[in-house]
């Protein structure tokens, strides 16, 4: 199951709507000292799913086989024909799912089917692992909104600009590789109207064509701006959108959106705080110290008004990137 979630970790960010899934055929006969086993992963919508690219690369060996695979596979007419035709036909006779789908369409179905079948089914192998990877889909699935991770750079003062909005560059180049690699996992990139009049970001994930993360012109995220884009702004065409955090989130999980990456400022990063709508924190941190309380802050607002009312996460890791660090935190039950 590991390497069905490795498999699927190179397509995080390019199937949405439908999930980044893996999966591994093992043939008969085959064991982790040979290492014999084919992979697939899910393509953009309209491609196949994470099974069926398995078995195609498998071909004849899927005979008799073991499929490993990270979600369970659909027993319903899609965009694709069922994964479970596809498993039946190709002569599995073992099924390993780390997770039930929880879409409507699925729960369920799907393992009935091969069990129906007189396939073996086990689920629940590699479930922690599977479950971290899908996180984006299953909130989406659950709530019909998408995983939100807030994205902050500072010093460890807790700066994020000087007083005269100078912030290029807080962090080392190393941390903002990362940051392009966590825009390359996201649906969508969002900002505030007030970040695109200052800075005029691009919001787009430019990597070196080597990198595995690197993107193209069609594949990068949706640009969300919270309010109205100036004209000849470089994010521009953006989706321009208003209200509050919650009606942002519902209209953006309706059009498919899995997870979306909020990248300020200080005052829309309060607002999506402020809403205890944010799933992952993650905050670059520069051993660099403004020294002084006149440097802008992380967040724009009012904060917690006693010691009790402190916003307490999980330290979920924590990662050495050059002299940087790199720090995510996740809100409780994230």
């Amino acid at each position: 199951m590991a390497r069905a979630v490795a498999t699927a970790e190179p397509v995080q960010g390019r199937t949405a709507p439908n999930p980044g899934v893996g999966a591994v055929v093992v043939p008969v006969g085959s064991s982790d000292a040979d290492g014999r086993w084919f992979g697939g992963a899910t393509a953009p919508p309209g491609g196949p799913h994470a099974e069926v690219a398995a078995l195609r690369a498998a071909g004849s060996a899927a005979e008799g086989a073991a499929l490993y695979v990270t979600l369970e596979p659909c027993s319903h007419h899609g965009r694709t024909p069922p994964c479970t035709d596809a498993i039946l036909a190709a002569g599995i006779r073992r099924v390993v799912v780390a997770l039930a789908d929880p879409d409507p369409h699925v729960d369920g179905t799907g393992i009935a089917a091969l069990r129906t079948a007189g396939l073996e089914v086990e689920v629940g192998a590699g479930e922690q692992l599977a479950r971290e990877q899908l996180a984006p889909y299953l909130k989406h699935r659950r709530t019909g909104r998408p995983w939100v991770v807030l994205k902050l750079a500072a010093t460890l003062d807790g700066g994020t600009a000087a007083p005269d909005g100078t912030s290029q560059w807080i962090t080392g180049e190393q941390a903002r590789a990362d940051a392009h690699r966590l825009r390359a996992r996201s649906d969508a990139v969002l900002v505030g109207s007030g970040t695109v009049r200052a800075d005029d970001p691009h919001l787009t994930v430019r990597l070196p064509p080597e990198d595995p993360w690197s993107r193209g012109p069609d594949e990068q995220p949706l640009r969300v701006v919270l309010g109205s884009v100036p004209p000849g702004a470089a994010v521009a065409p953006a989706l321009e959108l208003g209200g509050t955090p919650a009606e942002v989130l519902d209209h953006l999980g309706g059009r498919g959106v899995l997870q979306v990456l909020v990248e300020g400022g200080a005052t829309v990063a309060h607002a999506f705080h402020h809403a205890a709508v944010v799933d992952r924190y993650v905050l670059y941190l520069a051993p660099a110290l403004f020294g002084g309380g006149d440097a802008r802050p992380l967040f724009v607002g009012p904060g917690a008004s006693t010691i009790d009312r402190l916003w307490r996460g999980r330290l979920h890791s924590v990662t050495s990137l050059g002299d940087d660090l790199r720090v995510e935190l996740s809100a409780h039950g994230a």
